[in-house]
């Protein structure tokens, strides 16, 4: 089963989980939530968290590094870098579609290559490492993980 190698994906991503179960929802879809015999979490809320994050980690490496830009010019860089074609993109170099948690009409759909679910679930991924550690773990993700060299801020 895919949660079996989750060890597999720490490693891609560079952050060891203390709390697994955090991984394990950050992939799980809601499809197969629903699906399984006992309540589970799923991503969805995980990615409401991530999906801010992201978007104030961006909007300060940007501030950060772009003294002279206005602010129209650093919230149209900052839709870039956070939009889901760029974060699908990034998941699947990541190979997290691998090891995503679907329902059996998401898998037929071929729901590990839908740009959307690949996006929200790097997005809860960025949420569950955030809770699982701290700010600055989750900083060191995003900026060189998921930008280096990908990004230019």
């Amino acid at each position: 089963m895919k949660k079996d190698n989750f060890n597999v994906l720490e490693e891609k991503v560079g952050y060891k989980f203390k709390d697994k179960g955090l991984l394990e929802e950050a992939l799980t879809h809601k499809t197969y939530a629903f699906e399984a015999d006992i309540p589970l979490e799923y991503n969805e809320r995980l990615e409401f968290l991530g999906d801010s994050i992201l978007n104030f980690i961006v909007a300060e490496q940007l501030y950060k590094s772009n003294k002279y830009f206005s602010e129209g010019e650093l919230t149209r860089r900052r839709s870039i870098g956070v939009n889901n074609n760029f974060l699908a993109n990034i998941a699947r170099k990541l190979g997290i579609g691998n090891f995503l948690l679907l329902g059996k009409g998401e898998i037929k759909q071929d729901g590990a290559k839908n740009r959307t679910n690949l996006a929200n679930s790097l997005e809860a991924l960025i949420g569950a490492i955030y809770l699982d550690s701290d700010m600055d773990a989750v900083r060191e993700f995003i900026l060189f993980k998921i930008f280096n060299k990908e990004f230019q801020f």
